[in-house]
């Protein structure tokens, strides 16, 4: 797999990010790939994911599958 070109990304901080520098995650449309970054440290690479992964993922967000609390 061809790895996706995230220089001319748009990107956005997401909603649950906070205003005192904490839990900053970044989403960028890769062009046929989700990038998601650590705004903290955008020069630090990112993760590619497919939209139907990046579906999958947002959905297991969403039920509570990755909370450690």
């Amino acid at each position: 797999m061809r790895t996706p070109d995230a220089s001319r990304a748009t990107w956005r901080k997401s909603t649950y990010s906070n205003g005192a520098g904490g839990n900053c995650v970044e989403i960028g449309d890769l062009t046929g790939a989700i990038g998601v970054r650590d705004s903290k440290v955008p020069d630090h690479g990112h993760l590619s994911l497919s939209p139907q992964n990046w579906t999958t993922f947002v959905s297991n967000v969403r039920d509570g599958r990755y909370d450690l609390l």
